[in-house]
Order: structure tokens, then C-alpha cells, then sequence
């Protein structure tokens, strides 16, 4: 293992069985494997890297999660290719996955950053980079 690298990131969210369905299917598509499981909680691995999701509590559900306010703005993960971008876009559309910036996709980075952002059931944003060509 090499310092500095990330251990694992841990997010509560609104609805575990809602985001355990989206994040699930997503990091397993990335190559992630299901990790560990628990009543409050589930996590996929990738490496030497997890991702946790715990169930917020109950008392802590009057604020909503938003990308905007102090905390976490999104996760971006790294692509195979364009090609790979491409294909993922489709399968979130057929999943309902709300597609970001549609107006400027799959450019909305920058001209050389090609990539597509979404969002994940708490409204997080998501992006899948393509590496530069």
C-alpha cells in the first residue's frame, strides 16, 4: 500500500436501499466488489479503496444533502475510454439516472475533458472521466 492513497470514503445517505440499488450497480460496473454488509450499511472494494453508505439516522434526515453547501461535492472515477463514457451514459438513461449539464454533454468539463456527470439518488454529483486522448 502506498501513503497518501485513499483508504475509504464513507457517505451517509437517505435511503440505503435506494442508494445501496444505484451506487451497487454503478461501482460494480467499475469493477468494485461487493465488500461488507450490515444492517445500517454496505460497502464495495476496489483494490485497496472502499466506498461505505451508512443509513443516516432518523434525526438527522431534516436537512437534505446538498452538493452546494459546505462537504462533499461529488466523486469522479476514471473511465477505460470515450467509448467507455458513451456506454455508461446509456445504461444510466435506461436506469433513469438524471444526466447533468445535457446541454453541454459530454464536453460540460472543458473541450479536452470528456465526461459524464450525474447524480445519485441523495443528488450528489457523480462525473465518469474519460482519460485525454
Amino acid at each position: 500500500m502506498s501513503q497518501g492513497l485513499l483508504h475509504h470514503i464513507e457517505l451517509y445517505v437517505s435511503d440505503l436501499k435506494r442508494s445501496a440499488d444505484f451506487w451497487g450497480w454503478l461501482l460494480e460496473e467499475l469493477g468494485y466488489a461487493p465488500f461488507q454488509k450490515w444492517e445500517q450499511g454496505q460497502s464495495w472494494k476496489l483494490g485497496d479503496t472502499y466506498l461505505v453508505f451508512v443509513q443516516t439516522e432518523e434525526r438527522y434526515l431534516d436537512v437534505p444533502y446538498h452538493r452546494s453547501r459546505t462537504g462533499l461535492n461529488h466523486l469522479a472515477f476514471h473511465a477505460r475510454s470515450r467509448t467507455h463514457v458513451d456506454d455508461m451514459t446509456k445504461k444510466l438513461e435506461e436506469r433513469n439516472v438524471r444526466i447533468l449539464y445535457t446541454d453541454k454533454h459530454p464536453y460540460a468539463g472543458g473541450e479536452d475533458y470528456y465526461a459524464v456527470f450525474f447524480e445519485d439518488p441523495d443528488r450528489m454529483k457523480v462525473e465518469l472521466v474519460a482519460p485525454p486522448i
